[in-house]
Order: C-alpha cells, then sequence, then structure tokens
C-alpha cells in the first residue's frame, strides 16, 4: 500500500480470512495475529501462518493496523459491534462479504476507523491453493468517499482485480453470484447423482466437457448459447424426462403426489426433480421471449414439464 507495511489482523480463520492473511503476508505486510474458534480454524492457522499468535478478537484489534473481520456474514455486525471501545481513530477495518456493505462496520466508523470492504468474486478450498486463486480474481470493493484507492491497492496487493461497487447494488450482486456458482454446484450435484442411478459412475467424464462448454457459451453470448429439448420447445423429450425423474424419485422412496419422502435420499431426489421442473419452465420462458420457439411450442413444453409438480406447485399459468 504505498509503501506501508501494516500489521494485519484476522478475526474469523475461515477460507478467506486465511486466503487474505496469506496473500498479504506474501506481499510483505507482517501477520500479528489471528482470532480463530474451531479447531479446524487454529489447525489452519498453524499450517499457513506458523508461529503467528491466535488470540482473542479484542487482542487482534489492540495488536493490528489493518483488521479483517472474516466472520459469517450474519456476525459481521455483532462481532464489530461487540468491540466497540478497541477500535482506534486510523486503523484499516475491512469485512469481505459480497451482500454487506459499510454499514456493517460503522462502530468501528464512529471511532475514526476507516472502513472498507472486499469481496473476491472466487471460491476457496481453506488450503494453500487459495492464494492462487485470489490472483487475477475480481474484487468487488467499496470505501467512504475519496478512499476508494486505498481499497483497490489493498485488492491489487492480493493479486486481485478490483472494481467499485456501490452499497445499494451489494445484495442483487451477491444474488449474482450465488445463482451462479452455488447453484450451479446444487445442479451439478443433482446430475452426478442422476447419472449414478442411470448406471453412470463416472460423472466427471460424463459432463465435464458437456458444462465447461455450456458455461463458456453462457459466459460469451448468454441466452443465444442455450440448446436441448427445453430451448427447442421438444415436449415429447420433455415428458420422457418427467417419466424418468418420476421413476428415480420412486426409486429412491420419493412420491412426487403429496409429496412424500422418505429418508434424506428421497428428499434430495425430490429436490432434483424440482430443479429441473423449475429450471426447465425458465429456459422455455426464456426461448419464447427469445423467439426461439412459438407459443403453442411453449405451451406443449410446459405442459410436459408440470408433470414433475407436485399438487399446488404446477408453475405459472401462461394462458
Amino acid at each position: 500500500m504505498a509503501g506501508e507495511s501494516l500489521a494485519v489482523g484476522v478475526i474469523g480463520f475461515g477460507r478467506v480470512g486465511a486466503a487474505f492473511a496469506s496473500a498479504l503476508h506474501a506481499a510483505g505486510h507482517p501477520v500479528a495475529a489471528v482470532a480463530a474458534r474451531s479447531e479446524a480454524a487454529k489447525e489452519r492457522a498453524d499450517v499457513a501462518l506458523p508461529g503467528v499468535p491466535v488470540l482473542t478478537p479484542a487482542a487482534v484489534v489492540e495488536a493490528a493496523g489493518l483488521v479483517f473481520v472474516t466472520v459469517p456474514d450474519d456476525a459481521i455486525a455483532l462481532t464489530v459491534a461487540g468491540l466497540d471501545g478497541h477500535w482506534r481513530p486510523g486503523q484499516v477495518v475491512v469485512h469481505a462479504s459480497g451482500a454487506l456493505g459499510l454499514d456493517a462496520l460503522a462502530p468501528a466508523a464512529a471511532v475514526g476507523a476507516i472502513t472498507l470492504v472486499l469481496h473476491p468474486a472466487m471460491t476457496f478450498t481453506g488450503t494453500s491453493l487459495d492464494v492462487a486463486r485470489l490472483r487475477g480474481a475480481p474484487f468487488a470493493v467499496s470505501a467512504p468517499a475519496g478512499l476508494d484507492p486505498l481499497a483497490v491497492a489493498l485488492a491489487q496487493e492480493m493479486g486481485g482485480l478490483p472494481f467499485t461497487l456501490s452499497d445499494d447494488r451489494r445484495a442483487l450482486y451477491h444474488a449474482a453470484l450465488c445463482h451462479a456458482a452455488n447453484h450451479l454446484v446444487t445442479l451439478v450435484s443433482q446430475a452426478r447423482d442422476m447419472l449414478a442411478a442411470a448406471g453412470l459412475d463416472d460423472a466427471e467424464f460424463v459432463l465435464g466437457p458437456l458444462t465447461r462448454a455450456a458455461l463458456d457459451g453462457a459466459l460469451r453470448r448468454g441466452f443465444e448459447a442455450l440448446t436441448g429439448p427445453a430451448a427447442r420447445g421438444d415436449a415429447a423429450t420433455l415428458a420422457a424426462h418427467a417419466e424418468a425423474l418420476r421413476g428415480y424419485a420412486a426409486a429412491r422412496g420419493a412420491l412426487l403426489e403429496g409429496p412424500v419422502a422418505l429418508g434424506d435420499e428421497a428428499q434430495a431426489a425430490l429436490d432434483a426433480v424440482a430443479t429441473y421442473a423449475a429450471l426447465s419452465r425458465a429456459t422455455v420462458d426464456g426461448a419464447e421471449r427469445a423467439g426461439r420457439i412459438g407459443a403453442e411450442a411453449a405451451r406443449q413444453a410446459r405442459d410436459a414439464i408440470e408433470h414433475l409438480a407436485p399438487p399446488g406447485q404446477e408453475g405459472r399459468n401462461h394462458g
């Protein structure tokens, strides 16, 4: 940061906190202390930063000029408020939530601390690989008026590619990222289980090339990259999918009429069927809006999909 080497403290040594601390340590910032509650977090600290003391949150605040509050989102404001009386003027206090803004750090700002938000649009593993993942990762940064350069410099020191994002847009930004990344994990995991039920155990071999190509197409072309029976209005294929998925659910102890699920495996099957139905409906809707299919083809496709919906959950009426 423009020649400065602030002592770093981390409160909440999870995957993001560990990645930030390790990256800044590599950039020349000494790590003064970390606060880690769980045994897994303490072990992570021992591996990532051997010799760095594990202290209480209050002691971390006292020891560091640059403090990262990397606890879960719903605990950030409570953690910062609980440390009232320990924050000091000129201290830099950062959280890494994608959904929350500067307000979560208000108690620190009230005593003259400099508050920032740095959110890397990246997933982390909790291992040494994460420092490399920060390099080239987009960072959504927020700062008080006139302090954007400081947030940008911090992100760049960790190897990130920063862009500014106003607080009032953070929740929608974060929802978009979760929809793309978290829900991608959900649907691919569900597809893996379907493939296993179809007798194909090597899901990566089958899904890897397909999903990578689909993701690349979607990133470059959006809905224009869409393929498959829902995009074509292929009602017969969708009906065959519906029949197969009903059998898949029933084989796991789940019935769509009701719906009834006996055990975790059955509930997982119901979730997969519901996900398939919801995304198929959205795909048909998008294809119709884009002029890819006509109204009658879209209606027939929706009718085929509705056979997957439990009573009372049949989706929208498109007339």
